[in-house]
């Protein structure tokens, strides 16, 4: 019976979205060719070898545009019948690219693949794909939700009040992100996965719960106070991701021709889930893909080890928590997107990159990771450790 394992994974450290930032100066596609670069190097495969490759992208225009993943397939040096395909699921767009190509080895499509992912939101800004003047909705989907949709950070207004989410419990969940991503590179938890040298540029080691409770609310508006009068305007720049650049990469292939190529298998795709759920809230469709996941496993929230939940807000994870009864001491447990970052296309890769990691060094048998998307979508994934 065939399986899915992989066998490396690598990232950039996560840079700040802006002129200035650590990666800003360099293109999306050399920053995915140098990752897919270390990839090959640390595990010493002929890059020939590789059936394809599947990348994340999230905002595909400009820099980003003309499937990115194939051009930095030639930009990292590979030989051009390496073919490669760049897929859209929003900010799970590089989970969805490693269940792709998964699922691609599990079926025999392919021997070896690698997932991959890239975002550079300082040179090509988030939302800059849709045209001045344009719909990218129709009106068919302005019949069904007369009221119309909101933007993310609305809908993590929302969640925060449905689930009757504090301020100072989204404050202390972000000042934990910080902390523990800062502990973590302080002890070389991030050394083995991050490819070249530099730190994530967000992680605020000298963060307080007092500069938290400082910010201001990020999304208020009176239209919106109108609509949304539950609504108690808790999501501050502190709780939420911020704007960055970075990329990862995966490599994944069989046991069989890990073995025969001197490969170590790290760790095995076990099951898949993916889900939609209500548009208006959005985020919360991490839910349902966990509650799928898991029975498709066989297994309970129990049996999880650790989790890789992406903090786009505070309030989505702590709801995801409170909904499946995660202990969220074993979630993010290196700090999550809140500290770390979230460049949208990569952050899948990077979560699995970072679970993959965290999950030897704590010798933990399971681990799920799961993201909500733009939409009301939700990837989940369960590993394995070997």
């Amino acid at each position: 019976m065939r399986d899915a394992v992989i066998v490396e994974a690598v990232r950039t450290p996560v840079g700040k979205g802006r002129p200035g930032g650590a990666l800003h100066a360099e293109h999306p596609v050399d920053l995915l060719a140098r990752t897919l670069q270390a990839l090959v190097e640390r595990s010493g495969i002929d890059p020939g070898t590789v059936d394809d490759v599947v990348g994340g992208v999230v905002t595909q225009v400009g820099e980003q545009a003309v499937n990115a993943t194939r051009t930095a397939v030639l930009a990292a040096g590979f030989p051009e019948s390496v073919p490669a395909t760049t897929v859209d699921r929003q900010c799970g767009s590089s989970q969805q690219a490693a269940h792709f190509a998964a699922q691609g080895v599990l079926s025999g499509a392919y021997d070896i693949a690698i997932a991959c992912g890239v975002e550079s939101m300082s040179r090509v800004p988030m939302g800059s794909s849709v045209l001045p003047g344009t719909d990218p909705f129709g009106p068919r989907l302005a019949e069904r939700y007369p009221d119309g949709l909101v933007g993310q950070g609305i809908s993590a207004e929302l969640i925060a009040s449905r689930w009757k989410l504090s301020r100072t419990e989204m404050d202390e969940f972000a000042y934990t992100s910080h902390m523990r991503a800062a502990a973590a590179w302080d002890a070389g938890e991030f050394d083995r996965e991050v490819a070249w040298a530099g730190r994530d540029e967000t992680v605020r080691p000298g963060t307080s719960m007092q500069a938290l409770a400082g910010l201001k609310p990020a999304y208020h508006s009176d239209a919106h106070a109108e609509r949304f009068p539950e609504i108690g305007w808790n999501v501050t720049a502190g709780n939420a991701s911020p704007i960055n650049d970075g990329a990862a990469a995966l490599l994944i292939t069989t046991s069989d021709t890990a073995r025969r190529l001197g490969l170590r298998p790290r760790a095995r795709f076990h099951s898949f889930a993916v889900a939609g759920a209500d548009p208006l809230l959005m985020l919360t469709a991490i839910v349902p893909a966990t509650e799928k996941v898991l029975a498709r496993a066989g297994l309970s929230i129990g049996d999880v080890d650790l989790f890789e939940v992406n903090e786009a807000f505070a309030s989505v994870v702590l709801a995801w928590a409170h909904e499946t009864g995660a202990d969220l001491a074993d979630v993010n447990v290196r700090g999550g997107a809140i500290a770390i970052g979230h460049p949208l296309g990569a952050s899948g890769a990077r979560l699995m990159t970072t679970l993959v990691h965290a999950m030897e060094d704590r010798n933990a048998r399971y681990g799920l990771q799961t993201m909500c998307e733009a939409g009301g979508l939700a990837n989940a994934v369960l590993l394995e450790r070997l």
